[in-house]
């Protein structure tokens, strides 16, 4: 009777397994006794598990955005001559939307976002308002590495605002005002003698025209004629200068309809194209692109890089997969979400994508 039992609770932990091999990848890290090769160190991250294996997920799938012509695709019966065409068809790309919260301009990924701007490596641009000022201000005035710990009420006595572990001096948004309010006064006039009417896009193009500064992505925005969409323009420093605007000189009015309409209109028009998503932390960016998206019956690569969980029912955390239930994404798209903080995550998936195919191609680097 024992060894009845006894078989039965072996045969139970010790269930018999359906083979792996060939079907998955195994686990297994860099060898850093080959030496230090960061390369190889990036490429091993699709097999190394966890967050790891996720961010190699979004470089292939990013890889995939980047590789995908309009000439892999069959030719269809309702195809115009022009899409018969086999240059035409080779010339054609995948639309990138690029997403970013502000907190990643105040941050070292400014210059990485400003690197893919600056070589029209990206179609499109969506951020919140704090993208657009902390871009500008970075100009006029430098932002410093503090402390997550640093006392808030210690830093209001000094003046200093914190963002997270950076510190800004309150004198950047000063010099800020000094540099905006005339800029608003011309567009005021502009508006009213010349019947310019603004959008926030062509309010950003603007500034980038006029911050004139190599170090912007707002200003190579401008040079490459990348439309840089805020619909929530107002929630920041530069709502502030609207504000105080106001009140010396009224009538400056900013058209958010026209905004969307051609926000959705990228989407939409980038037929015969697939559109491709690459969206870091979550908010009014990542609903902005997806929900434009929809409007083409979703996107057909999209990669999440946030810290942020779906648990609580926010589209800041929710996985791509819900954005599929909304056909924001397409079903049959690539799709991956890392979580993972995207100043880390972000300057590495840069590093396997963009920037290595720049590097075989230095012509591609003229500016």
């Amino acid at each position: 009777m024992e060894e009845n039992v006894l078989a039965s609770i072996h045969s139970t932990v010790f269930k018999e397994s359906e083979t792996l091999e060939g079907r998955c990848i195994k686990i297994e890290g860099y060898d850093f006794n080959l030496g230090v090769n960061y390369p190889q160190l990036l490429k091993s991250m699709v097999s190394t598990g966890f967050q790891a294996s996720n961010l190699g997920d979004a470089i292939e799938v990013v890889n995939q955005m980047l590789d995908w012509r309009l000439a892999d695709e069959n030719i269809t019966e309702n195809c115009s001559d022009e899409e018969r065409d086999s240059a035409y068809r080779d010339s054609v790309r995948c639309k990138v939307f690029l997403g970013f919260t502000s907190n990643l301009i105040s941050s070292g990924v400014r210059d990485t976002i400003c690197y893919l701007v600056r070589h029209h490596m990206v179609d499109v641009v969506v951020t919140t308002a704090g993208g657009i000022e902390e871009d500008l201000i970075k100009c006029l005035a430098p932002t410093y590495k503090g402390d997550f710990s640093l006392p808030g009420a210690q830093l209001r006595s000094k003046g200093l605002n914190r963002i997270g572990n950076l510190l800004v001096p309150n004198d950047n948004y000063c010099k800020f005002e000094d540099w905006i309010i005339p800029i608003f006064d011309q567009m005021l006039k502009d508006q009213i003698e010349q019947n310019v009417s603004w959008t926030p896009s062509k309010v950003i193009a603007r500034l980038g025209r006029e911050i004139n500064n190599e170090s912007s992505y707002l200003y190579w925005a401008y040079k490459n004629n990348i439309p840089v969409f805020c619909p929530g323009l107002t929630d920041g420093s530069l709502g502030d200068m609207l504000y105080f605007h106001s009140f010396r000189s009224e009538g400056l009015i900013i058209d958010i309809v026209q905004d969307i309409r051609a926000m959705n209109g990228e989407a939409v028009h980038a037929s015969p194209k697939k559109t491709g998503m690459i969206i870091l932390g979550g908010g009014l960016p990542k609903h902005h692109i997806c929900n434009a998206n929809m409007m083409r019956n979703g996107a057909d690569y999209a990669v999440f890089v946030n810290t942020a969980q779906e648990f609580d029912g926010s589209d800041s955390g929710a996985h791509p997969d819900e954005a599929v239930s909304w056909g924001k994404i397409r079903s049959s798209a690539k799709i991956v979400k890392v979580h993972c903080d995207a100043t880390i995550a972000f300057p590495l998936l840069v590093a396997e994508t963009f920037a290595s195919r720049a590097r075989s191609k230095p012509s591609s680097l003229d500016a």
